[in-house]
Parts: C-alpha cells; structure tokens; sequence
C-alpha cells in the first residue's frame, strides 16, 4: 500500500516515515503543503497522513483541496490543536480521523490500520482470492491453510494484487503503489519480486494463481491455466 506523509518537521517527519515503513507500506514524504498538493494530484494513495502548520500551502486549505479532488481516500490529520471546535472544523472539512501531537507512534499505527480497513479497496481486514488469504492486518499471508512467510516488499505486492483480483497491472502502476519515488523507472524490479512470489505463492501448489499478460504486467486471478 502506498501512503502520502505531509509533514514540516522534519525529524517528526522521518520518524512517522520509518514507523510506517517498518509496517510495509510504501511512504512518499512532503515537507510543504504544495509540494503534497503535487503528489495528491500525481498519484493513487490508499491514505494521507496530513499535518495542518504548513509551509507554502496551509494544511487546511490542502485538506479542502485533496477532499475536492477525491472524495475516497482515507485522510489521517496530525496537529498540536486540540480544541474540539478545531476537530470539528477539520472533520467538515473532509478528514477521516484526528491524531494530537505528541501522540504515541504505536497510536499512529492503529489509526492508520483502522482506516486502511475501511478504504476504497477493501472493508474487510482479510483479501481471498481462491485458496489464498492475505490479513492485511496482521499481514499474514496462508494458501490452502499453509502460512507463508514474506518479505515486506513480497507481502505490498501481493497485497496490492489480492485486493483487484482479476485485475492486471503494468509494472509501471505496480512501481507507483508499491514502491515509493525512489524506485520510479526501475521496473525491471517488479519482474524481479513477481518471480520471488511464484516460487513461494505458486511454485508448491498444483493450481496457478499469479497471471502475466504478455507487454501489459501481472494480476492474481482465481486460476491460471498452465
């Protein structure tokens, strides 16, 4: 899942980046409002984490624009005002949830899980795609009962493809929800990471779940005829 941090302080910053990071998600940072403003309208995040002092664009008027341009992703908004005419204010204003500075990072966490489960995605914490369970919540990954263990990168990929079964990305979308800026144009990573997941998703079961369409990229289908 790829996730949208708006946010000045720059070592809050990292922290919240390296938290989120540590739970799989893939983090794109901004440190001003209309440098997040950029990113909202450039790519499809799952959920924005969205601090309200900042430079260049208020938060306020960001949050107003992102909820005029897209009224389904999830808003999570950290700020040190706390008055209940503030939350108010920012709830009409389109956010989804409400986190006060200093606030624990184990808090942060637990929103963000909440209102990843109730995204546009999916509302339930558990993908099923045939035998296949992928719980986004405890990012436990089973086929046909068995557990199978992945690195955090395995599991946002097939995370992302669990939740549009059916449905066949280009390695370029994948790039883009998967991985953060730093990978952009390194597609040949997607093949690289597809390959890793057959050997453990696939690979020791008779019925193929993993779908690759020639000069277009990769999906998870019920099954895949062999």
């Amino acid at each position: 899942m790829r996730l949208l941090l708006v946010e000045d302080e720059r070592k809050l910053c990292e922290l919240v980046a390296r938290a989120l990071r540590a739970e799989s998600y893939a983090v794109d940072v901004a440190e001003d409002g209309l440098r997040g403003w950029e990113l909202a309208q450039s790519y499809e995040y799952d959920l924005i984490v969205l601090d309200l002092m900042l430079p260049q664009l208020p938060g306020e008027e960001l949050l107003r624009r992102i909820r005029r341009s897209n009224q389904r992703v999830p808003i999570l908004v950290l700020t040190a005002r706390a008055t209940t005419e503030d939350k108010v204010h920012n709830f009409e204003a389109g956010a989804d949830d409400y986190l006060t500075k200093p606030f624990a990072f184990a808090e942060l966490i637990m929103r963000v899980k909440a209102l990843l489960r109730r995204g546009p995605i999916s509302r339930s914490s558990v993908l099923r795609v045939a035998d296949l369970e992928v719980d986004r919540f405890t990012k436990q990954v089973r086929r046909g009962g068995r557990r199978i263990e992945l690195t955090a990168k395995e599991y946002a990929l097939l995370e992302y493809l669990a939740a549009n079964p059916g449905r066949v990305f280009s390695r370029t979308m994948i790039i883009e929800h998967v991985w953060d800026q730093s990978f952009e144009g390194l597609t040949n990573i997607v093949d690289v990471y597809v390959r890793h997941l057959r050997s453990k998703v696939d690979d020791p079961f008779p019925v193929k779940l993993i779908r690759t369409v020639r000069g277009v990229g990769y999906g998870l289908a019920e099954a895949v005829e062999q």
